[in-house]
């Protein structure tokens, strides 16, 4: 469809609603104009028009929290647009990855879907728990254990690493499931606070793992 099809309203804006294009997080509402649109479409960062400020903004532009568009996609109606992206850093300028973190009731979950829930975060647990990392990378805090690690150097979160390997051969040794659980859980999590300090991201990991995937790892030798 071109552009100028869309439905927009009297002053010429169209909702725009930002999704996580991993997880399915509802990450912003923003409004787009014709213009901010097509530079969106042309520079695959999201741009905005601010409804404030009467003006033109791209997203990160100051903060480095950018989206890079995925796709793009209009409703029905042809009012409102779902933008999929992937976040760089936080969504919302309070600090939070979604600014939709206030909740206006509390919905009460049937007992039989709550374990559905838990398999769905699951999924998405070592995401969400390195946006946190990246979150106190940033915006150092006092009473933070991840902010401590970044504050001390490369050297203590290595050898925190190393600790924490060392416990998971412990926990091997004893053959105590619990144990082994908890310790690569603690390895992990060290893990992708390193992976936070060289700025690398869990994505990348599973890319170079997916080329892995189904090739065998012994190489065939002539002799």
């Amino acid at each position: 469809m071109d552009i100028k099809n869309l439905k927009y309203d009297s002053n010429g804006l169209i909702p725009a609603i930002i999704q996580d294009w991993k997880n399915g997080d509802v990450l912003m509402l923003a409004y787009m104009n014709e213009e901010s649109l097509k530079k969106t479409i042309e520079t695959g960062n999201t741009h905005f028009w601010s409804r404030s400020r009467n003006k033109l903004w791209k997203k990160g532009e100051t903060s480095g929290n950018e989206q890079i568009v995925k796709e793009i996609s209009y409703d029905c109606d042809n009012d409102t647009l779902l933008v999929k992206v992937e976040q760089k850093g936080v969504a919302c300028h309070t600090g939070n990855r979604s600014c939709f973190y206030s909740k206006l009731t509390q919905v009460v979950i049937p007992s039989e879907a709550r374990n559905l829930e838990v398999e769905t975060f699951s999924g998405n647990v070592i995401d969400k728990i390195y946006e946190v990392i990246l979150d106190r990378k940033r915006n150092l805090r006092e009473s933070s254990y991840v902010s401590s690690l970044f504050k001390s150097g490369r050297d203590k979160i290595l050898k925190k690493i190393g600790e924490e390997a060392s416990e998971v051969v412990i926990g091997s040794k004893n053959d105590k499931k619990e144990e082994i659980i908890y310790e690569i859980a603690d390895l992990w999590f060290h893990t992708l606070v390193l992976l936070g300090y060289h700025d690398i991201s869990p994505e990348d990991i599973y890319k170079e793992l997916q080329k892995r995937f189904g090739k065998s790892g012994i190489r065939d030798e002539k002799k």
